[in-house]
């Protein structure tokens, strides 16, 4: 089934076209919930406080992992922007359907961008009822046929590319900021916009279940840190990370505001909120990763473990770690199980629903395997077990003993990388060439 057989089949059944039941919800109450999954953009693994940063104060995001769960292994399924997008919003390995690597210039506009037989968690939060918006990066094709509101998506205000000045609103460039379709002269340092445009959404429909998706730009190149914070840390003699630091200051304040507007509207309790970094800190924008080796990019830990934490007040638990595997394909079916719906039947969906785990109810790990490639890079893990192949060699590490995989096992464990490289030949057999 295509996503356009999927549409008319929701529309022809009425509800979503899901299978409706007290089984997909762990908590039934009397109205769908609403739900705020909130990106970052190259930020480093080590730049939350609630990670150990020490520099730079993040009250506001720390404040989702001490109402929430933070998850001590949180990957994406890539190491770059956004096949992890893809990969995010369809619940699927970006493999699956040849979304590998970023894509490059506007000439490749009309033909590169996620496929159009895919289901995103637009369309299911849509279909199920909800009122569905994106503020921010979208980064999933430039071209007409590619833009949100043909993705499952009511609002949008952002830009369609990978990247965007915070302080030139690029008008009469092929990457401006948009509002729907309309191109926006946006005075307001971008960061700032986003928040107010997130405001704008959770006020608007405050009265129904509404999905808001808040894809930040921030922390991502250029560095361009707004004037309120450019005095602001002075202890931080790197003036790379100095403006890092407001621009990372600046994302925590709007977080700050939109919890403080969910509170205000009395709807904290009724909303399920993700937040979640897309990759790795990027090389040269300051960003700190420590104690994980490698950055954006790279299959080492430090490309795809990030910052991923989760709060639902009242419903799950509150200041607590999760240190079983998790990853960004598990936001759709978790979701869909908050709004009372399922994801699409016709294909793999390669997240699974959380919410067992995180009440506690399933005491097991989510995930027994997780993958990732691109181009010829590669890793998975099994349990505390990781294959590394970056570069042309494979390496063998325990992530329990050796987070920064320095030691390779591989000569030790033969068996063990012999059983990793089955696993995750099975896996790649499954999947297609890259489309780009």
């Amino acid at each position: 089934m295509n996503r356009r057989d999927f549409l008319k089949r929701c529309a022809a059944v009425g509800l979503g076209g899901f299978v409706l039941s007290n089984r997909a919800l762990e908590v039934h109450i009397g109205r769908q919930p609403n739900i705020i999954f909130i990106s970052c953009d190259d930020m480093g693994y080590a730049d939350l406080g609630c990670y150990g940063c020490t520099d730079i104060p993040t009250p506001n995001i720390d404040s989702i992992a001490a109402k929430g769960i933070r998850f001590t292994n949180g990957y994406v399924s890539c190491p770059v922007c956004s096949p992890t997008r893809a990969g995010w919003v369809t619940g699927r390995y970006q493999q699956r359907f040849g979304y590998e690597s970023n894509f490059g210039s506007k000439r490749f506009e009309e033909y590169v961008g996620l496929p159009l037989t895919e289901i995103t968690i637009g369309d299911v939060m849509k279909s199920a009822g909800y009122v569905t918006g994106v503020v921010g990066k979208w980064h999933l094709g430039l071209h007409a046929q590619f833009h949100p509101f043909e993705r499952g998506f009511d609002e949008f205000f952002g830009f369609l590319h990978g990247n965007h000045s915070y302080i030139d609103p690029g008008v009469g460039t092929w990457n401006p900021i948009l509002r729907g379709t309309k191109e926006v002269d946006e005075q307001e340092y971008l960061t700032d916009a986003f928040t107010r445009e997130a405001l704008g959404f959770v006020e608007r429909h405050c009265n129904r279940p509404f999905f808001l998706y808040l894809a930040y730009n921030a922390v991502h190149s250029p560095m361009q840190a707004p004037e309120r914070y450019q005095d602001s840390f002075p202890h931080i003699e790197d003036p790379t990370r100095r403006t890092y630091a407001g621009m990372l200051a600046a994302m925590d304040e709007g977080v700050g505001k939109l919890l403080d507007k969910l509170r205000e509207l009395d709807l904290e309790e009724d909303t399920l909120l993700f937040f979640i970094n897309d990759n790795g800190g990027a090389s040269g924008n300051g960003s700190n990763d420590y104690p994980l080796r490698g950055k954006k990019g790279s299959m080492w830990e430090g490309g795809i473990r990030v910052a991923f934490m989760v709060q639902w007040p009242g419903r799950l638990r509150r200041g607590v770690t999760y240190d079983y595997p998790v990853i960004a394909l598990d936001i759709l079916p978790t979701a869909a199980a908050v709004a009372g719906a399922e994801p699409p039947r016709d294909r793999v969906i390669d997240g699974v629903n959380l919410l067992p785990y995180l009440t506690g109810r399933n005491k097991g790990a989510p995930h027994e395997t997780v993958f990732w490639r691109m181009k010829a890079d590669y890793a998975m893990r099994k349990g505390n077990w990781k294959l590394t192949h970056e570069d042309g060699a494979s390496g063998l590490f325990d992530l329990a003993l050796d987070i920064r995989e320095e030691h390779n096992l591989a000569t030790e464990r033969p068996e063990v990388l012999e059983e990793l490289e089955g696993l995750y030949t099975e896996w790649n057999s499954q999947m297609i060439d890259p489309l780009w």
